[in-house]
């Protein structure tokens, strides 16, 4: 029986900078990965930034971004879309200000945050679809018929 696999073209020159970005992005999920208990009683408030966790992949004719964003709603979300990025931008505001409580414990985060990714295809952009249920944003964005094309089936010897 003989297996299908999907030829992906090289990213090439881009490979060490997507290898830094996503090292510099795990450093500011966590400044400070060796002191979580004093973090967690003094809270930088001028560090925190919201930094939602991303998947991209393709799915048939697709790209397919799903984005958490706990908390969030959907009017607090931008999306733009360019020949080749999306950029996922927006808001996570505080529910409620409450002052003169005694806090154990202060997790929730709160702030805003910009992310921009190039896609690993043409898209058409006017057909893009974005739907947001229960914290995650998922968004589908066509392949272009000359993306379509460009894919390679190879038979498995």
């Amino acid at each position: 029986m003989a297996k299908e696999i999907t030829k992906k073209e090289p990213s090439g020159v881009w490979a060490p900078l997507d290898e830094a970005e996503k090292w510099f992005e795990d450093v500011f999920k966590r400044p400070f990965p060796f002191m979580p208990s004093l973090l967690s009683r003094w809270r930088l408030h001028e560090m925190e930034e919201i930094v939602p966790s991303i998947d991209m992949f393709e799915e048939k004719d697709s790209v397919v971004i799903k984005a958490e964003l706990p908390g969030m709603k959907k009017e607090d979300i931008d999306i733009s879309l360019t020949d080749n990025t999306i950029t996922l931008s927006g808001e996570k505001k505080k529910e409620e200000k409450i002052e003169k409580k005694d806090y154990y414990r202060v997790e929730r985060s709160e702030g805003s945050f910009k992310r921009s990714f190039r896609l690993p295809a043409e898209v058409k952009t006017d057909k893009a679809e974005a739907n947001f249920k229960e914290g995650v944003l998922e968004i589908r964005l066509p392949k272009t018929e000359e993306a379509i094309k460009k894919t390679v089936k190879l038979s498995v010897n």
